[in-house]
């Protein structure tokens, strides 16, 4: 019966988190990326469509368009009476997690993606098991920070730079980094 169990668990939806990060940490400034950035927004689609987005209620509303289409949208806030048409919310990350774990199994999708915000990433940090990060290269002012990435507890399994051009405002590479289990 071990086995069994043990192959579940392989085969069970992964928790992981997206973020656009700039040199000094900052992800974010007056609810908006403090850059424009086609390559990492094509990037954040390819990596979450079709996989339940967890996402706080600030996150939500800074979004031009609502829901994300072809995600599962779950918003988390404390705000009993607020409504998300087309989303499903939350009163607690845990119950949000909880909910998006369910749904990736449902769906057959390997991961569950945090999409932020600051509250959000910091709160889910020490359970995530893979981050998706876009390393900026550029320092701007902001509010808005990810928590510290330690090269002792994360090891990069992927990367893919990019030139800053037309379409992006800074050179950027993209990251795929997986917690090292001990």
């Amino acid at each position: 019966m071990s086995s069994t169990h043990n192959s579940e668990a392989a085969s069970r939806p992964k928790l992981a988190m997206i973020v656009a990060r700039a040199s000094n940490g900052v992800i974010g400034v007056d609810g908006d990326l403090p850059w424009r950035l086609k390559g990492d927004l094509q990037f954040f689609k390819s990596v979450t469509y079709g996989k339940p987005v967890i996402m706080g209620r600030k996150t939500w509303e800074s979004l031009p368009f609502k829901p994300l289409k072809g995600r599962a949208n779950l918003v988390v806030t404390r705000q009993h009476e607020f409504d998300a048409p087309k989303a499903r919310v939350y009163p607690s990350l845990g119950v949000a997690i909880s909910a998006g774990l369910v749904v990736a199994e449902q769906t057959n999708v390997d991961e569950v993606m945090i999409i932020g915000g600051g509250a959000i990433y910091q709160a889910a940090f020490e359970q995530v098991d893979v981050l998706y990060v876009t390393d900026v290269d550029a320092a701007p002012e902001g509010d808005t920070f990810f928590p510290v990435v330690s090269d002792e507890e994360w090891e990069c399994v992927e990367e893919t730079p990019h030139s800053a051009d037309s379409d992006n405002d800074h050179a950027f590479v993209m990251k795929k980094l997986v917690r090292k289990r001990s």
